[in-house]
Formats: C-alpha cells, structure tokens, sequence
C-alpha cells in the first residue's frame, strides 16, 4: 500500500480531506454513529469537526528556546534521604514548573500552577510535600486529587518512589476496587491520600474519611475534573477540610469556572505559569480517508506494521469497539492491549502496563479512560474513530508530543 502525502506536512494522506467521522469498525460493538458516548449511556451528539482542522504542520522542538532552569534539585533544602531518592531517579536539573514552584512550596505559599502536559508537575508538588511531613504528627494531612484512577495511581507509584526510606505512607482511593480494603487502609493513618472525587466523597459520607486535620490539598489537573462534571463533588469535599491550609492548584487551562474555585479556596496564590505553545503544535497532525470500515482496518494494520509506528496510542468510540479492535490487531500479530470502562481497576493497570513497559505496541482506548494518563514516548496518536469534539482531540492527540517533543497524529475519515 503506498500514501499519497498531502502538501502540509508529508503524514499519510488518501486525497484531500471531504468527509466526516468514520463510523467503522470501533463502532460495530457499541453499534451506533456518534451520537452517544462509552457504548452504553446516551450522550451528547457528536459536534462536526471540519477534517482541515485534522491537519497541522508540526513546530520544531528546536524552535523553542530550551528553559534555563536557576536551580539544581541540590540546590533545594531537602533531608538527605529525599536527596538521595531524588538522585537515584536520574534527577539534576528541575522542569520549568519545578524550577519555580517548589521554592514557593516550600515556603508554604498557595500555588496555582499552569503548565503543559508532561513537564513534572508531579514531582514539582511531591518534593517539597514529602520535605515538610518530617515535622507534621497529625496524620493524615495531605489530600492529593486527580480527575481519573489511573493519574491518581501514578502520582501514588511516584510518591512511593521519592518517599522511599523516610517513613511516609500513602492510601489510594479510586472507584473500581474494593472499597472495604481502602476502609482499612485508611484506618492505618496514612500520611497522604490520594484519590478520585467519586470515590473521596463516598468515603466522606460512610464516615471514614475525616478531613478536619488536613494541612494541605493539591488539585491536580483541575482543568479535567470540571471536565468530568466532579465541580459539585470538588466542593462538598474541600468544605469539609479547615480554612488554614496550603492549598496547591494545577492546570493546563484556567477557564471561568476554575477562576471561580482559585477565588474561593485559595488564599493569596502565587501564579507559576510555565505554559509554552499548545502542545498539539509539536503534533504532525493528518488525516486517512478511507473508503469503508474494512479498508480502515486495512490501512491500520499496513501502517501498524512498519517500524516508525514503535508506540502508537489508538482511540476509539465505544467500550465494546475498542475492545474488538484491540483483539482484532492481537489476532493479525499486532501486539495489543485495551483500556476502557468495561475493565475493572486491576485490568486498566495491566494493560497501562503492558505498553508503558513496551511488551505491546499498541494501547486501544476510549477518551474517559485516556484521561490524565501520563505515557512516555508515545510515537503517534491514532484517532479511529473521530472524537465527539475539538477539545477532545486536543486531549487525544496531547498524549504525543509530550514535553516539546515532535510527536504524530493521524485520524480517520470517510472518503466521499
């Protein structure tokens, strides 16, 4: 099979873009066009989105300046343990947002945080956190909340990686495992809890979260959880955390309603605002007409089985289509792994796994359960079937491209 390349950038390319949303073989399971979501509930209908907007020549990473950080992690007041774990993990020179928010963390400021996808905002508020338990004896007193299970899995994996020898113990509290389990956990005390909003308020109301001894909340990605429809949610729970707190607020975006949450529990904020370019501009963005759903598949598999394609993340519409295509793509000697609704929280964590470790090359999956994932060198973004609007895409394709890195994005569209 050989791509015609269009003229804006060289991506594959069947002609000039005419058509609309596929509606291919994602679609069979769930059994439907577009107008509902997940393969289940009903939706939104989904917005057109005129295919030119599919397109984009991706900027240089040499075109940016690189960041000229003013500190090195050595430089930052921390006990020697914390050193230690910081420099076993490769650790020398901060990020932009670490670089400038860890000093005021430290200080124990209110931060507002705005910074792309994939620059360490992570560890820009779990450093200095960790550095402040040594004198804190009230437990628990850190509640950290993220939009999806799988971010609020992997800020936990990354505390227990810098906390390591020092003491300090974390609780993970998201929907799709056990609750009873999370119940006896949070018995045992724990320094810091991290969690969904779901899962936080269901705890709340069966009485066993208490949150009246907290000295510091972190919102992570807060851009997302408002998103999520979790504002109501967001709340109820910080109403119940004490008034004198620090309180740590990350976004890519501040939007009205976020503005809204800064103004009412954040006291004094300092603004870091370390936000380069959008993130899609580093994207190699095109599209693929295909004719019918068997040529889509086709020309997925041609494209999956030539080398540049090392780690390609494939959206689809429903639960039930992503499943079928990841099994589809296994059977034709595609090694595949799937992530959506339909998996329990042990599952999505394999199959995050699997393609984080590289023993699959390709990880199918629906937008909810893509939410927030942090992935590294993911090689291209494949949108299967196209999203319901252009803030999802924009959500899909910043999967690719992370940190400034030139990344790659193709969707699918009917040929007319």
């Amino acid at each position: 099979m050989a791509f015609q390349q269009n003229s804006r950038g060289g991506r594959p390319n069947q002609g000039r873009p005419q058509g609309g949303a596929s509606r291919g073989f994602s679609g069979g399971g769930g059994g439907r066009s577009g107008g509902r979501r997940g393969g289940g509930s009903r939706g939104p209908a989904k917005k057109y989105i005129n295919p030119a907007k599919f397109i984009n020549k991706a900027i240089a990473k040499a075109d940016e300046i690189p960041y000229a950080a003013t500190h090195k992690f050595a430089d930052f007041p921390f006990g020697a343990q914390l050193h230690h774990n910081i420099e076993s993990k490769g650790y020398e020179t901060p990020s932009a947002i670490q670089d400038q928010a860890i000093p005021h963390i430290i200080d124990g400021k209110d931060v507002i945080g705005l910074a792309n996808t994939g620059t360490g905002k992570t560890a820009a508020f779990l450093l200095p956190i960790i550095e402040r338990q040594s004198g804190i004896t009230l437990r628990p007193s850190v509640l950290i909340m993220a939009p999806t299970r799988e971010l609020a899995q992997q800020i936990d994996e990354e505390f227990r990686v810098f906390s390591r020898g020092l003491d300090l113990y974390s609780t993970l509290v998201v929907g799709g495992v056990n609750i009873d389990r999370q119940i006896r956990d949070l018995k045992r005390r724990p320094h810091v809890i991290i969690g969904t909003p779901g899962r936080l308020k269901d705890l709340m109301q069966r009485g066993v979260l208490q949150l009246k001894n907290m000295t510091t909340l972190v919102l992570d990605e807060a851009d997302r959880m408002l998103d999520m429809g979790f504002l109501p949610d967001i709340r109820q729970i910080i109403n119940e955390m004490p008034r004198e707190r620090q309180t740590l607020f990350f976004s890519a975006t501040i939007t009205p309603e976020i503005s809204a949450l800064v103004n009412d529990f954040l006291h004094d904020p300092i603004t870091v605002s370390v936000r380069t370019s959008e993130t899609s501009e580093h994207v190699e963005q095109d599209v693929i007409e295909a004719r019918d759903k068997q040529h889509k598949i086709e020309l997925l598999e041609d494209m999956l089985k030539t080398a540049a394609y090392d780690k390609v993340l494939i959206f689809g519409e429903t639960k039930f289509g992503v499943q079928r295509l990841s099994d589809h793509l296994d059977n034709v000697g595609i090694p595949s792994a799937a992530i959506h609704g339909n998996k329990n929280q042990s599952q999505r964590q394999r199959a995050l796994k699997q393609f984080k470790d590289n023993r699959v090359k390709v990880l199918v999956a629906t937008d909810v359960a893509a939410r927030g994932l942090d992935i590294p060198n993911v090689s291209h973004v494949i949108n299967f079937d196209t999203p319901q609007t252009y803030e999802d895409y924009t959500h899909r394709i910043g999967r690719t491209g992370r940190g400034g890195a030139r990344g790659h994005a193709h969707t699918f569209i009917e040929r007319r």
